[in-house]
């Protein structure tokens, strides 16, 4: 536990070399990246953090889109890291775009994982009734629900680990902290893309019904110097759908 903000955040650190932030979205936690942590931490200084409220780090206050961007800036200075890459998946997209648009120069590269700039408005207040649902009934019927429509078909035939990896991680949440993320969500609005001046590559499935294709390629264009791959037979749970395509399209970026 590393003690940021006056809360607890766990954080694993592996490696040694430049620093990767990888920051995980609704309903993951670090171990959303062990594919991804696994490869790059042979070259890298690989710093995984569960977000306030999400699997191992204790919920404190209200959260917000906000909030969390604090938190990851202060976990910069408590680990004397004057610069960094990130790589994000889902609401960790938001987080890696707000960090990136608010310091330039701290930013070197980001990696954008089933992209969101923000909720379209439909999704808002469904957001907002998954936090009542996670309250009244716990995480059994999100999981279930998220399982049939976040992940490809493909995956649930093919990849019967990955399918039961996902609906453990959502599963293991603690409500309260799921359901104050989803707030967080349902109000988060987009990051100033002009100001983004790194490196970016955005990485999304065919099947993502959260991040789309056409909404990913809208995203990108936005971004100066950005990158954008499609992969076939994924959907939202990128890392953990095609954990290898991911590592190699990651490697490439980084030392391409």
């Amino acid at each position: 536990m590393i003690k940021i903000n006056r809360k607890n955040l766990a954080v694993e650190i592996h490696g040694e070399g430049e620093p990767i932030i990888m920051i995980h979205g609704l309903g993951g936690s670090s171990n959303a990246w062990l594919p991804q942590y696994s490869v790059l931490s042979r070259t890298h200084k690989v710093i995984r953090p569960d977000l306030e409220g999400s699997g191992r780090s204790p919920l404190k206050g209200r959260i917000s889109i906000a909030s969390l961007v604090k938190d990851m800036f202060n976990l910069m200075d408590k680990l004397n890291i004057k610069s960094t890459h990130l790589l994000g998946h889902s609401m960790g997209t938001i987080i890696c775009a707000h960090m990136a648009a608010e310091a330039p120069k701290k930013i070197k590269s980001i990696g954008l994982l089933g992209p969101v700039a923000q909720p379209p408005e439909a999704a808002r207040e469904a957001i907002r009734e998954r936090a009542r649902i996670a309250r009244k009934q716990g995480m059994v019927p999100i999981a279930d629900t998220l399982l049939q429509v976040s992940i490809s078909a493909e995956t649930r035939s093919s990849n019967p680990a990955g399918t039961a990896f996902v609906r453990e991680i959502l599963m293991r949440q603690d409500g309260e902290g799921y359901a104050r993320t989803c707030e967080a969500l349902s109000e988060a609005k987009a990051a100033n893309f002009g100001n983004i001046k790194c490196p970016a590559l955005l990485i999304t499935g065919d099947e993502d019904g959260v991040a789309p294709p056409q909404a990913t390629i809208a995203m990108a264009k936005r971004i100066k110097k950005s990158k954008t791959i499609i992969l076939s037979g994924c959907g939202h749970w990128t890392p953990i759908e095609k954990p290898q395509l991911v590592n190699d399209a990651l490697l490439d970026f980084y030392f391409g």
